[in-house]
C-alpha cells in the first residue's frame, strides 16, 4: 500500500466512519473535544522541512500546533469600486499544516488567491501533485482585476505535504520564488487612520495592524471541529474575520463568518440589517464534523458603524440551540 493511499482523505473517512457515527449518536461535540486534546505538536525538524520545501519562513502557532506560510499577491494592484485597496485587506493566501489528533498523519489546508486565468492551471497542478480541491469561489464584489480563491487540502507527512504543495505552485505566481518583494509599507498605518480603541470596544476583540489595514480574527472556541482526523482551529482556517481599509470616516470592511448550518440565515439577516452586503456563501473543506459554512461580506461607511455590524453577526454564533441547527423541511 502506498503512502498516498494510507494518508488519503477518502480512506480516512471510509475507515473511521467517524463523522457519520458521531452525528448519529448525537455526540459530535463531546467526542471532538476528547480527540482534540491529543493533537501533537510539529517538531522543529518537521517545521524546518516544511519551510525548506516551500522556500519561505512561516509562522508556528504553538497553542494550536499549526504552521502557516503566508502567500500574499504582492504582484497585484487591486481596486474596489475603482478605489485602490492594499493587499493585506484580503488578498493574501496561506497554506497551513498540522498533525491529526492521533499523530499518525498530518493535514494541509490552503487558500490561494488567483486571477481567473490562473484557476484551472493550478487545479491541474494540484491534482498532479496529489492534492485535492476543496472549494473555488469569490470573496469580493466590485474588485478589479477579478479574483478567485481556491482551497486545497491533502493528507500525508508534514514534509511530503509541503513538497506536494511546493510542486503544485512552482510555476504559479503565488509561489514565494515568483513573487516580487513586498512594497514598502506606507508611513501612515491603521493606527493613524482609525480609532483602534473605539473599534476594539465595538468588536470586543483586539485586532492586528498590518500597514494601513486593521484585522480581527475570531475563532469558534465554542466548537471542536474535526476534518480529515485533525482539529480545525482558527489558525488553520476555522475563524470569522473582519478587515478594515480606508479611514475612520470612510472605511471598507471585508470578511468571513464561520457558521453552523442553522446559523446561516440568522447571520445573513443581521448583516443585511446593518447594510453589509453578502458576497458569497460556501464550504471551505470536505468531511468536517460538524459541517461549517462560510459567508463573505463587504461594506462601506464609517468604520465604527461597520464594526458594529460585524459584532452583531458574531453575537449570533453559538446562540442557536443544537436542535434547531438541522431543521426539517
Amino acid at each position: 500500500m502506498s503512502k498516498d493511499t494510507i494518508f488519503s482523505r477518502r480512506n480516512w473517512l471510509l475507515a473511521s466512519g467517524l463523522a457519520g457515527t458521531v452525528q448519529l449518536l448525537g455526540l459530535k461535540y463531546s467526542i471532538a473535544k476528547n480527540l482534540s486534546a491529543k493533537t501533537p505538536p510539529l517538531t522543529k525538524e518537521e517545521i524546518s522541512a516544511i519551510e525548506t520545501a516551500i522556500g519561505k519562513k512561516g509562522n508556528y502557532n504553538e497553542g494550536q500546533s499549526v504552521h502557516t506560510t503566508p502567500l500574499p499577491r504582492n504582484d497585484l494592484k487591486l481596486t474596489i469600486k475603482g478605489e485602490p485597496v492594499p493587499i493585506p485587506f484580503g488578498f493574501g493566501g496561506w497554506v497551513s499544516i498540522k498533525k491529526t489528533v492521533d499523530g499518525k498523519s498530518a493535514v494541509l489546508m490552503s487558500d490561494t488567491v488567483l486571477l481567473e486565468e490562473e484557476v484551472n492551471p493550478l487545479i491541474s497542478a494540484a491534482q498532479a501533485s496529489g492534492l485535492e480541491i476543496g472549494a473555488i469561489h469569490n470573496h469580493f464584489f466590485y474588485e478589479q482585476p477579478r479574483i478567485f480563491y481556491m482551497h486545497l487540502h491533502g493528507m500525508g507527512t508534514p514534509e511530503d505535504l509541503a513538497k506536494k504543495f511546493a510542486s503544485t505552485i512552482k510555476d504559479a505566481k503565488i509561489s514565494p520564488k515568483n513573487q516580487p518583494a513586498p512594497a514598502s509599507l506606507p508611513a501612515v498605518t491603521a493606527k493613524d487612520l482609525f480609532d483602534l480603541s473605539t473599534l476594539d470596544g465595538a468588536v470586543k476583540y483586539t485586532g492586528i495592524v498590518n500597514g494601513p489595514t486593521y484585522k480581527y480574527t475570531v475563532g469558534r472556541d465554542d466548537l471542536s471541529v474535526i476534518a480529515m482526523g485533525a482539529e480545525m482551529t482558527s489558525a488553520i482556517g476555522l475563524n470569522s474575520w473582519a478587515s478594515f481599509a480606508g479611514d475612520k470616516e470612510s472605511a471598507h470592511i471585508a470578511g468571513d463568518i464561520a457558521m453552523l448550518e442553522g446559523e446561516v440565515n440568522a447571520v445573513i439577516k443581521v448583516l443585511r440589517e446593518n447594510n453589509l452586503e453578502v458576497v458569497a456563501l460556501h464550504n471551505h473543506m470536505f468531511g468536517e464534523n460538524p459541517r461549517i459554512i462560510f459567508l463573505h461580506y463587504y461594506g462601506r461607511g464609517p468604520a465604527l458603524t461597520l464594526a458594529t455590524g460585524f459584532r452583531q453577526a458574531l453575537n449570533i454564533l453559538g446562540t442557536i440551540p443544537t436542535k434547531n441547527l438541522h431543521p426539517t423541511h
